[in-house]
């Protein structure tokens, strides 16, 4: 595996809603956990158009000024494909309106860096993104394919070699045969042709008739049904990456507060209430409920003491219905 160059290039994406106040987080997480990381950091905002019915930029001054007091750079694009009806299409569209030729990883904002991002061996030749998933597609019905049946129609369709894919020692039709990613973090050495190649994907997925998906739902699975098939099409696949550094010792996808509270460990819950703590940073992010009620204001300890982290519901529903129970939940 080749060395990590010595800059790459970071893009989150911040937006007028709760994603402006993990932005910032993960923008004080980062300096703080990694403090000698040489690359540029984008939030990527979306700007008003017709794929909007209100704003949807940051428009916060604090936010705004704290932000670049963090070093991170706003990044404006326009979105041409997606919009409201598919935010999750923001992190596909954004990749277009960065520095073209430079090596990237895209986080989801709701992300902290837990640890040194120098100590990961990207390899941006060959790209990769988050095993930490579930089986959520597709869901093949009764009487239509299977999951062997659908991802060799989509690999067919964009011309790929869809047995080269495949994890052999996984059983038949298991979901875990198949190529599948969270897109909580994705990397490449292209933001344009992974962007370019992304958004086709994506869009004739959306768009087109293919027979093999009747019956399955696309939103909001659209991005990570792509995913696989860009990351494959590019030279990459499931072992572009040394398990337990990223969604392990070095950034943490928390998702929501109340399962940080109850999932993570004390490493991640510590670093959390170390980066809220600076005055310049808590006053602006006390102006989003979770993190003021349960960081803040430490009422995420009661979650805490609600759980034994070696033994966790298997179901991520059971640990929500009972932060609920106990009229902590919040998002």
């Amino acid at each position: 595996m080749q060395a990590t160059p010595s800059k790459f290039n970071i893009v989150i994406i911040g937006q007028n809603n709760r994603l402006q106040y993990e932005a910032l987080l993960f923008a004080a997480s980062l300096r703080h956990s990694s403090p000698d990381f040489a690359g540029r950091l984008f939030v990527a905002v979306p700007q008003p158009s017709q794929h909007w019915s209100q704003d949807p930029s940051i428009q916060d001054e604090d936010i705004l000024k704290a932000l670049r007091q963090l070093d991170a750079e706003l990044l404006p694009f326009e979105n041409q494909v997606f919009g409201q009806t598919y935010p999750h299409g923001n992190k596909i569209e954004a990749l277009s309106a960065l520095p073209e030729g430079e090596p990237f990883v895209f986080f989801d904002s709701d992300t902290l860096i837990t640890g040194d991002l120098n100590t990961v061996p990207f390899d941006f030749a060959h790209p990769g993104a988050s095993l930490k998933v579930e089986g959520t597609w597709p869901r093949p019905t009764l009487y239509g394919p299977g999951y062997d049946g659908i991802w060799k129609a989509l690999y067919h369709r964009f011309g790929l070699d869809f047995e080269s894919s495949v994890d052999t020692s996984q059983p038949h039709d298991y979901w875990r045969r198949y190529l599948y990613f969270n897109a909580g973090y994705f990397f490449h050495s292209c933001p344009r042709i992974f962007g370019d190649r992304f958004r086709d994907y994506a869009r004739t997925i959306r768009d087109e008739d293919i027979p093999e998906l009747a019956g399955q739902t696309l939103d909001p699975w659209l991005d990570q049904i792509a995913l696989p098939l860009v990351i494959h099409s590019l030279g990459g696949g499931r072992d572009a990456l040394p398990h337990g550094l990223l969604d392990g010792t070095v950034s943490c996808h928390y998702r929501l507060f109340p399962l940080l509270y109850a999932r993570e460990s004390d490493h991640v819950v510590e670093l959390l209430e170390t980066v809220v703590a600076p005055n310049r940073i808590k006053k602006v992010l006390k102006g989003y409920e979770p993190i003021r009620k349960l960081v803040i204001q430490r009422k995420g300890h009661k979650i805490r003491e609600m759980f034994d982290r070696d033994n966790l519901p298997q179901r991520e529903q059971a640990i929500r219905n009972k932060i609920k129970a106990k009229g902590l939940w919040m998002r």
